[in-house]
């Protein structure tokens, strides 16, 4: 079976990922990929906090072709960030006095003007092409720790589908609705997070979430009462139904860890800036 990697958002810590990816073996010096026919999957929000998103997201699309030359793969999910940021842009013309808010909103949660400014039509349609949701090697992969997928179709392809249509044709109000549904988090710690966890993987696939949009210390401080210092891994949580996955490297300087998976669980951490972890 092909490795599986798996790393959560990013938020424009470019040098911190190239970094991470190295660390791991995945990409040489050059930033090409050295990963054979590993999988590499990113659970989304790619812009936003830190300095270069358009950076981030070439680095990504570079890797996604060259993978795929030699019988590797890599899936690059959707994040709110990226739906924030694509409103942002994909409204200004229709909306230059920012009537909806989107604008607002973006630059309200991070947005980087720098980012607006570097990007090219192809990014923008690569961003807007991203699934919601995939999986490998008995995971679901998924950006949120949300119930939100379940409203929007009953299978990862009728769920990418939905997402797709809405994402490629812009209905100020659905955007809303949409960006609105990213607001909930927390689904599989709270009251009977491990029946929801169940719930989400009888539908969709797969034996354990592993996601983003929740960084761990958050995770470990208001709900898991674990120690935030140091919370430089991934966190399996709700019977190891899940793990959470984004270690708010924008956030910390010392945070950032992409982890290879397998069907037994979590099966190596490379971190940054210490190098790897094994359990």
């Amino acid at each position: 079976m092909r490795p599986l990697w798996v790393i959560g958002d990013i938020h424009g810590a470019y040098d911190k990922l190239r970094a991470i990816l190295l660390r791991a073996g995945l990409i040489d010096f050059d930033g090409s990929w050295t990963a054979g026919d590993a999988h590499v999957v990113f659970l989304g929000d790619y812009v936003d906090r830190g300095p270069n998103g358009v950076g981030v997201i070439r680095l990504i699309r570079s890797l996604e072709v060259q993978a795929q030359e030699v019988g590797g793969q890599v899936t690059a999910l959707l994040g709110n960030h990226e739906v924030m940021f694509l409103a942002a842009l994909v409204f200004r013309h229709s909306d230059p006095q920012d009537r909806y808010g989107y604008r607002e909103y973006w630059l309200e949660n991070g947005g980087q003007v720098r980012d607006a400014d570097l990007l090219e039509p192809s990014d923008l349609a690569w961003l807007s092409e991203r699934p919601a949701m995939a999986t490998s090697h008995d995971w679901l992969l998924v950006h949120a720790d949300s119930l939100m997928y379940l409203k929007l179709g009953s299978s990862v392809e009728g769920v990418n589908a939905a997402v797709l249509e809405l994402m490629t044709n812009p209905d100020p109000d659905d955007w809303g609705a949409f960006l609105n549904t990213f607001t909930d988090r927390f689904a599989f710690v709270l009251g009977s997070g491990d029946e929801k966890a169940r719930q989400m993987l009888s539908t969709f696939g797969g034996q354990r979430i592993a996601h983003g949009h929740t960084p761990v210390y958050v995770l470990l401080d208001e709900h898991l009462h674990g120690p935030t210092v140091g919370a430089g891994a991934p966190i399996p949580y709700a019977g190891r139904l899940c793990v959470a996955m984004d270690s708010g490297m924008a956030y910390r300087e010392d945070a950032g860890f992409i982890a290879r998976l397998n069907r037994h669980g979590i099966a190596e951490v490379v971190t940054f800036p210490s190098g790897g972890d094994f359990y």
